[in-house]
């Protein structure tokens, strides 16, 4: 007989999904212009923090990863507007040149492990941006890039696609993350992504089996900046500007921040976390006008994190709404989310 708890709970999920899917084609005809930009951006963050995550599962943070969204954006500036490369092409290049530059920078990065890895990624990052800011040509110097093309108008025959317009910019956006979560998911239920975390809880174990933990180190870092890379291109195209300011420390660490306070055992942790601190930054703080406080109170939310929800806000949702299976299915489970630490016999 069918297992009736199952179905109920795929049943569930089909639904939630579903609804999900609603609200977010709905949400943008419920805002304002400015909420419509906002949402976009959003999405492009979400896309920054879902591929920062594949990184962390190998269990390196790194300080690039907003450089290497810059990348992105770059290249795909210039290939669009120096060398007449069609808009969409040229988002793609945007993205292959960001994991390309990340390959390169594996060679150096990864001969260093934990915190000394997270200072070299920086100290990589600020040598990129400080060559953006020295030449002029063809970077732009410290003022950037600007006219950067967009993408064109679409005509459907029953509408008209504007890519200019807020609402159809975030259905493009909506689409594009989509489609990379659902790769990055399957990337991690892979046996490549079992492989990452093998390398985050044993690394030295999984290499006296013969995993080649380099190699798959730099496998995720390309693959992460590559998405990172994705969404630089698009934020480049959607605003028609680029400068190095925008890909600064600061961006970097709201970008660790959101992570951290969604977490990062799932992949919706991180989403959980840019989501809650965009409400609380652009709701709570610009309707009190109280821009200027948001570093302190990220660093507040931060500290709290920490200390209260040190598995981020992901914890409150596996633990009052995913139902935790007891006995030989949990242990399974975990085997499947790659948490063999869960899953091993007590010692």
């Amino acid at each position: 007989m069918p297992d009736r708890s199952a179905m109920w709970r795929r049943g569930s999920r089909l639904f939630a999904a579903f609804v999900t899917a609603a609200l977010l084609f709905l949400l943008p005809h419920l805002l304002s212009f400015s909420q419509q930009e906002l949402l976009v951006f959003l999405a492009i963050n979400v896309l920054i923090v879902t591929s920062y995550r594949l990184l962390t599962l190998t269990g390196e943070w790194s300080l690039a990863h907003v450089v290497l969204m810059g990348v992105g954006g770059y290249a795909s500036a210039l290939f669009s507007k120096s060398f007449g490369v069609p808009v969409a092409i040229s988002i793609l290049f945007g993205a292959a040149s960001a994991g390309a530059v990340a390959f390169i920078l594996s060679f150096p990065l990864f001969r260093m492990k934990g915190f000394y890895f997270l200072i070299g990624s920086f100290a990589a990052g600020e040598v990129i941006r400080l060559i953006w800011k020295r030449f002029t040509d063809p970077f732009g110097g410290a003022t950037g890039i600007k006219r950067i093309p967009g993408l064109p108008e679409l005509d459907l025959g029953f509408v008209n696609v504007d890519f200019y317009s807020p609402v159809h910019y975030y259905y493009l956006m909506l689409v594009v993350v989509a489609l990379s979560v659902l790769i990055l998911h399957l990337i991690e239920r892979s046996r490549i992504g079992l492989t990452f975390h093998a390398i985050h809880w044993q690394d030295r174990l999984a290499q006296s089996v013969g995993v080649d933990a380099f190699r798959y180190r730099m496998l995720a870092f390309v693959i992460a900046s590559t998405f990172a890379g994705l969404g630089g291109a698009l934020y480049a195209h959607y605003l028609s500007t680029v400068n190095p300011n925008q890909f600064d420390v600061e961006q970097m660490v709201y970008v660790v921040i959101w992570t951290i306070v969604g977490g990062t055992s799932r992949l919706y942790g991180p989403i959980l976390g840019v989501v809650a601190l965009t409400i609380v930054d652009e709701v709570v703080l610009r309707a009190l006008g109280m821009d200027q406080i948001r570093p302190l109170l990220y660093g507040a939310i931060l500290i709290a994190t920490i200390l209260f929800l040190p598995k981020g806000l992901e914890s409150l949702v596996i633990r009052f709404v995913e139902r935790p299976a007891t006995g030989p299915d949990r242990a399974m489970k975990e085997v499947a989310r790659g948490d063999t630490r869960a899953a091993a016999p007590p010692q």
